[in-house]
């Protein structure tokens, strides 16, 4: 299979996947490949999942929209990006996951309204491990406060923990934040305030194999099976 094409990196993610676990005396059965299709068309999305992905994560409630209705295969989306409290109505409707649960003001909206939609969704917290400015979470210190208001809530299923790292060139550096979210997952599980067996959403496309063997479950890929994202358009110029 050629390599640069879409089946052929999809093939290639596969068995990085399957060796980072090898390497970690993991089963690759119990890791999760969501395949990050932020930016990508909906029908870049149906080629990936006829080559077999099922999960796929999106950043924007607004783009999703426009885009998932054009799917022409059955998907589970994942919502990886920030959500602001006004889209939440939205985002219950379009994502049975929704990862990126940043504190317990969106979780009680959430349920809130997934109760008035008649569902019930897949949660993870997002915790904030380095205090960057430019991402969101649940601060670490906060977390089993916050992780024990959300887990009551009728209409989430609070699943595990997710968390981005600082990027560094280097995926071992990124090892120690990986640690950290798995231990702070043990702690809550410990509590029940989250299952025995939690579920850890860490690592992207240049630093999965470092995640896995910190514990990771689910993985979020996306230039590493869609190849570089397009530039942006250029911006229109006065008319002429």
């Amino acid at each position: 299979m050629t390599p640069d094409t879409l089946a052929g990196r999809i093939e290639r993610v596969r068995e990085r996947i399957e060796d980072a676990c090898r390497r970690a005396g993991r089963d690759p059965g119990g890791v999760r490949l969501v395949a990050v299709s932020k930016t990508r068309t909906a029908a870049e999305i149906s080629r990936a999942a006829a080559c077999g992905l099922r999960d796929f994560g999106e950043n924007r409630v607004q783009e999703a929209a426009a885009k998932l209705g054009g799917v022409t295969a059955e998907i589970v989306p994942h919502l990886v990006g920030r959500l602001q409290s006004n889209k939440a109505r939205a985002a219950v409707r379009l994502f049975p996951v929704i990862q990126s649960v940043d504190g317990a003001p969106l979780a009680r909206r959430l349920s809130r309204i997934a109760g008035e939609e008649g569902r019930r969704l897949t949660a993870f917290v997002q915790v904030d491990l380095a205090g960057e400015s430019t991402k969101t979470g649940i601060p670490a210190a906060e977390l089993d406060r916050e992780a024990a208001e959300i887990a009551g809530l009728p209409h989430l299923s609070l699943r595990g923990l997710m968390a981005i790292p600082p990027f560094t060139p280097d995926p071992e550096a990124a090892r120690p934040y990986f640690s950290r979210l798995r231990a702070a997952a043990e702690r809550l599980a410990a509590a029940g305030l989250l299952p025995a067996a939690p579920a850890l959403s860490m690592g992207m496309s240049h630093d999965f194999e470092a995640a896995i063997a910190e514990g990771a479950t689910v993985v979020r890929v996306g230039t590493a099976i869609f190849g570089p994202r397009p530039p942006p358009a250029p911006a229109a110029g006065p008319p002429g």
